[in-house]
């Protein structure tokens, strides 16, 4: 409540003046950026499949004072035809395109939702760091492939809250995109791309290595 703007960071200047705009969180999970942007000013909205971040985002919207809504619902699944073209703004952050095993209907779907002349926001981390490079102090080793498309298997999320027993019965198979599949499939929905940077990890060791990478693609008016 005392700074919503920092909760935003580093996307704060790709919003402009948000009050009154309509943004969805698309996976917006317990809700932080969401409530942060009705805070802000905007009709903040969050799908995501999970109850639990729902109650939780509701209730810490709650406390902060504000409203948000928060549909639950698979984003690829969306029964609701009044969703669509009804955002300035679609946000999307950190660790979310690797569960997807095609990006195509995701960006269709994001389209949709968008506004003549609503923009997609993406914020994920960098395929270099994800895909290609292992880093550990110092040291910093390349150990994968950049191209490989195979899947991969790790631990949920939230398997650190986990017992031993309860972890392997919480994997997931990712996807691991690289930079160049991302921004086609944006495109081949016809997103028109309007910034694509990548930001370096500030941490003392890694700097000189991709951390994140930004996308912001305008739909047509």
């Amino acid at each position: 409540m005392k700074n919503p703007a920092a909760r935003l960071r580093p996307l704060n200047g790709l919003f402009g003046d948000i009050k009154g705009k309509r943004v969805v969180n698309l996976m917006g999970s317990h809700g932080s950026k969401a409530v942060a942007l009705s805070l802000l000013g905007a009709q903040a909205t969050v799908i995501d499949f999970s109850e639990e971040n729902a109650s939780y985002a509701r209730d810490l919207a709650e406390k902060a004072n504000t409203s948000i809504r928060y549909i639950v619902s698979d984003v690829l699944n969306l029964t609701d035809d009044s969703l669509w073209e009804s955002f300035d703004y679609v946000l999307m952050e950190l660790g979310i395109l690797h569960y997807f095993m095609d990006l195509a209907p995701l960006f269709d779907v994001i389209k949709k939702l968008l506004s003549p002349g609503g923009r997609l926001v993406l914020h994920d981390f960098h395929p270099i760091s994800t895909k290609l490079i292992t880093s550990k102090g110092k040291k910093h080793k390349v150990d994968g492939n950049y191209f490989n498309p195979s899947l991969s298997a790790a631990n949920v999320a939230y398997s650190k809250h986990l017992s031993t027993e309860a972890t392997d019965e919480h994997e997931v198979l990712l996807r691991k995109w690289t930079l160049g599949e991302i921004i086609t499939a944006i495109a081949e929905e016809n997103l028109v791309i309007k910034k694509l940077s990548e930001e370096p990890n500030i941490k003392v060791h890694d700097i000189g290595i991709p951390k994140t990478f930004t996308v912001v693609a305008e739909k047509g008016a």
